[in-house]
C-alpha cells in the first residue's frame, strides 16, 4: 500500500507540471479558439532566458520573476505581430502558423544556446518528508506548491479584477464584450501573454527533472494535450484536473502494468486522448457544442 501511495504522490507532482502547460493550452484556446502548438516550445525557450539569468550569477527565484515579465511581454508581441494578422483565417491557417511558430523557436534556441545539454538547478532541497512509510520529496511537493499557486492567483484574477472579468467577457462573447467597452484586441493580447507566462513556469518546473535542450518540452507537450483533451479544452479547471489524472495514470500504468514499464509510458497520454474522443469529444468538463439547423 505504502509503494502505491508512492507512486500516486510522484504522479501528482509530475502531473502538477503537465496541468500548468495545460492550463496555458486552455487559456489561449478559450480567448481565441487556437490550439498552440508551439506552446511547448515558447516555455523551452523561457526556461534558456531563466538559465542565461541563473548563469549570470542571479539568484534562482529573481531571475524566475523576470523570465516571468519577459515571457508576458513576448506573448502577447507574438499575438500582436503573428497571430492578429491570421485572426479570423481558416483553421488549417492557424495551424500551420502555430506549427510554423514552433519551428521556428525551437531553431532560435539552438541558434543562440546551442543543442548542447545543460543543467538546470533545482530550486528546491534534496531529501524528502517521511510520512507513514511514504517519502515525499521535497521538489515533488515544491511542484505541487508552486502549481497550486499559480491556479489560485488566476483564479483570484479571473473572479475578482477588472481584467479578469473582461477576459471571460471576450472568452464567452467577444462581440458584447466590445460593445460594452471592453478592449477586445489588447484582452486577446493580454491572454497570449498570460499563457505565456504560465508555460514558462512549467518549463523552469520540468527542467530540473529532465536535461535542458530545446527539445525538452516535446514529450510534456503530448502530456499536456492529454490533460487539456481530458479536462477540456474549455475549462481551466479541466487542465489541471486533467493534468494530475494524467500524471498518476502515467505513473501507475508505468509501474504495475508489465508490458508498459518506462518505456511504453508515452502512449498512456496517447490513449487518453484517443479514448476521450471516442467517449466525450468536449472533455469532463468542456461544454458540448449544439448547432442550430
Amino acid at each position: 500500500m505504502a509503494d502505491f501511495v508512492q507512486q500516486f504522490v510522484g504522479g501528482l507532482g509530475a502531473g502538477a507540471i503537465y496541468a500548468s502547460l495545460a492550463l496555458a493550452l486552455v487559456l489561449i484556446y478559450q480567448f481565441t479558439g487556437i490550439v498552440n502548438f508551439a506552446q511547448g516550445e515558447l516555455a523551452m525557450f523561457a526556461t534558456y532566458i531563466a538559465w542565461t539569468f541563473i548563469d549570470a550569477g542571479l539568484p534562482f527565484w529573481l531571475a524566475l520573476v523576470l523570465t516571468l515579465a519577459i515571457s508576458f511581454v513576448g506573448g502577447m508581441l507574438i499575438e500582436r505581430v503573428i497571430i492578429r494578422p491570421v485572426e479570423g483565417a481558416p483553421e488549417l491557417t492557424l495551424v500551420i502558423v502555430t506549427v510554423g511558430l514552433f519551428i521556428f523557436v525551437n531553431a532560435a534556441a539552438g541558434w543562440i544556446w546551442s543543442f548542447l545539454i545543460k543543467d538546470f538547478p533545482n530550486p528546491f532541497p534534496g531529501g524528502a518528508l517521511q510520512a507513514g512509510g511514504v517519502s515525499l520529496a521535497y521538489s515533488t511537493l515544491g511542484v505541487l506548491a508552486v502549481v497550486g499557486g499559480v491556479m489560485g492567483l488566476l483564479y483570484l484574477m479571473f473572479r475578482y479584477t477588472k481584467i479578469g472579468l473582461g477576459m471571460r467577457a471576450v472568452a464567452t462573447n467577444p462581440e458584447s464584450a466590445r460593445l460594452v467597452g471592453i478592449r477586445v484586441g489588447w484582452t486577446l493580447a493580454f491572454g497570449w501573454g498570460l499563457a505565456a507566462l504560465v508555460g514558462a513556469v512549467s518549463g523552469v518546473l520540468v527542467a530540473p527533472l529532465l536535461f535542458l535542450e530545446p527539445n525538452m518540452m516535446g514529450g510534456v507537450l503530448i502530456y499536456a494535450f492529454a490533460a487539456a483533451t481530458l479536462g477540456g479544452f474549455d475549462s481551466p479547471l479541466g487542465a489541471v484536473v486533467g493534468g494530475l489524472i494524467v500524471g498518476v495514470a502515467e505513473t501507475l500504468a508505468g509501474s504495475y502494468v508489465d508490458f508498459i514499464g518506462s518505456d511504453l509510458k508515452i502512449g498512456v497520454p496517447l490513449a487518453i486522448i484517443l479514448g476521450v474522443l471516442l467517449l466525450r469529444p468536449q472533455g469532463l468538463f468542456g461544454r458540448a457544442v449544439v448547432e442550430r439547423a
